[in-house]
């Protein structure tokens, strides 16, 4: 299945090879199994961007090595392909952008005719072929219908979907200056969360990791000096603190990095989805 993850800093930028590069189930190592593209999306703490996006396998990309080491954001978000919905294109690779916000889903959403007809104009901000792109397009449509509540807009769309489309899951994170925002349902595909105290459990330590040899260390003196907010498909770090994002669970993370959680559906989908055998391939997370 396709990985995704996000970090924020609040107001401070940090470097991000850790997690991109270094770390033993770093995105890089994430990527040789999920090496259908890779998204990077940068946001800096003097309100630059930079995004990313290539459909090639990020580990062995040079361009992707080059950003990762060099890196400083305060928000990051980081999407792994795995095609399922749309052929391996620039355009078909996440993250997406649209009215500012930044969009990266792991799942498959059908009923996509459905859904067009449901966008009308707003159609024209899809740009590729993917069920992700139209899924976001929804969002956003909705949260302009909310006023550009980002919150009501999220749960009106994930309602909608839930009652009136065809689904298997709707793991995405979406990104804008200042909050990040995650959902997680169903079940099928996990979704993680760290919040990352300054200095890590102890209150004085860097990120670090050592292999069982003790002869693989790796450091990031970031997590000494900075608190963080870390969501994940996987578990990157072996620290503490991991927790689980629930099935219908919606995740804010604001300037502050105060996450506040708030289940927005719950029972199964109303048409839920039986996967192709590329499909269930493409999700499967072993």
């Amino acid at each position: 299945m396709c990985r995704l993850f996000a970090l924020h800093a609040g107001e401070r930028d940090v470097a991000a090879e850790f997690w991109l590069l270094d770390a033993p189930t770093s995105i890089a190592r994430q990527s040789e199994r999920n090496a259908d593209g890779y998204g990077l999306a940068a946001l800096t703490a003097s309100r630059g961007m930079i995004l990313i996006r290539n459909p090639a396998q990020a580990s062995g990309d040079p361009a992707y090595r080059h950003v990762a080491r060099r890196l400083d954001a305060c928000e990051i978000l980081v999407h792994l392909r795995y095609a399922s919905t749309g052929g391996v294109s620039l355009v078909n690779t996440h993250p997406f952008s649209q009215d500012g916000r930044l969009f990266a889903h792991n799942g498959v959403v059908g009923d996509l005719d459905r859904i067009e007809a449901r966008l009308g104009p707003n159609r024209a901000m899809v740009m590729g072929d993917t069920d992700s792109e139209r899924l976001f397009a929804l969002i956003t449509l909705a949260i302009r219908e909310a006023g550009g509540d980002v919150r009501a807009g999220i749960s009106a769309a994930v309602r909608e979907l839930v009652a009136e489309y065809e689904l298997y899951s709707l793991n995405f994170v979406l990104g804008e200056i200042g909050h990040l925002w995650a959902f997680r349902y169903p079940e099928h595909n996990p979704l993680h969360l760290q919040r990352r105290q300054r200095g890590g459990p102890d209150g004085g330590a860097p990120l670090a990791e050592a292999d069982a040899a003790g002869t693989l260390r790796l450091r990031s003196e970031d997590g000494a000096v900075a608190p963080l907010v870390v969501i994940a498909s996987e578990r990157i770090s072996d620290e503490p603190g991991w927790e689980e994002i629930h099935s219908g669970e919606l995740v804010h993370v604001g300037p502050d990095l105060e996450v506040d959680r708030e289940t927005i559906v719950s029972g199964p989908p109303a048409h839920p989805m039986t996967l192709s055998a590329h499909e269930q391939e493409t999700q499967s997370y072993d």
